[in-house]
């Protein structure tokens, strides 16, 4: 047992040498002029998956071979590093973007279009958060198709356009629907009738064609008599479209009363 302890502390002491070392050793070559053995460095240790020392390697050598000939390698190389180790999709997205304009004609130029939307779709936070950045996903990919409709990646980026387009649909949908849920009737007609129109094949369109009845029920009902019939005929209006529609809705038990109701209240009016 007191061998095998000895044996481990002799191999933990090797180890921790040899790491000091290595460290040194980058150390000096990354504070170091020699960018001719830092770029080299560089490759291998991207090669080798070590993204973050890469990174800090190709950070210092973009300035130093800007116009040079091995400038788009790193401009590729040190994009490549930053979505790759930390996955720092702000920075490698700017990267990326930067690349297709310095290098437009270069082989990788769609590639780096591609991952630059990419780096975007990876930042699109869960629906319910401010979707400025699944907006931005969005734009990147529709322009990235309008440049290179014959791309391999378009089935690909088709299927993230569906799921960020979802993103902005169910955050429409939630907006609206809170609307009804605080009792604000006529903003929640609007919304929901503003959804409807922007997302006509949402898997969503039957409870937002409901709420949006409903909605219209109680702004109408809660009228002055003056505009309390127009309302409600908008009510009778949306409710033959609900029921010719969706024919076996559970909602539609719930709408025919919202429908007899509005009804009842308008022969009263006229009466």
């Amino acid at each position: 047992m007191q061998a095998m302890k000895t044996v481990f502390k002799i191999s933990f002491f090797i180890v921790t040498v040899a790491l000091a070392a290595s460290c040194s050793s980058y150390d000096k070559l990354l504070k170091g002029n020699d960018f001719a053995a830092q770029y080299e460095a560089a490759v291998k240790y991207y090669n080798e998956r070590s993204y973050t020392r890469a990174t800090q390697l190709f950070e210092n050598l973009i300035m130093h071979y800007h116009g040079k000939e091995n400038a788009e390698d790193i401009s590729w190389y040190y994009a490549m590093s930053l979505m790759n180790g930390d996955k720092d999709y702000y920075s490698a997205g700017y990267q990326f973007k930067g690349f297709f304009k310095r290098f437009p004609y270069s082989e990788r130029a769609e590639e780096a279009l591609y991952l630059s939307a990419t780096c975007k779709y990876n930042q699109s936070p869960d629906y319910y958060l401010d979707q400025k950045l699944t907006k931005e996903a969005i734009a990147e990919y529709e322009s990235f198709v309008d440049r290179y409709p014959n791309s391999l990646h378009i089935p690909e980026i088709n299927s993230r356009l569906d799921e960020l387009r979802g993103k902005l649909m169910q955050k429409d949908y939630d907006i609206a629907y809170s609307y009804y849920l605080t009792e604000q009737y006529n903003a929640a007609y609007v919304s929901l009738q503003s959804f409807l129109n922007n997302y006509p094949e949402s898997p969503l369109r039957e409870q937002a064609m409901y709420y949006m009845l409903a909605s219209g029920y109680e702004y109408g009902i809660n009228s002055t008599e003056e505009k309390m019939r127009e309302r409600l005929q908008l009510v009778v209006n949306d409710f033959d479209r609900f029921a010719a529609l969706f024919q076996d809705s559970k909602y539609l038990s719930s709408a025919q009363e919202l429908y007899t109701k509005a009804k009842e209240a308008m022969r009263r009016i006229e009466n």
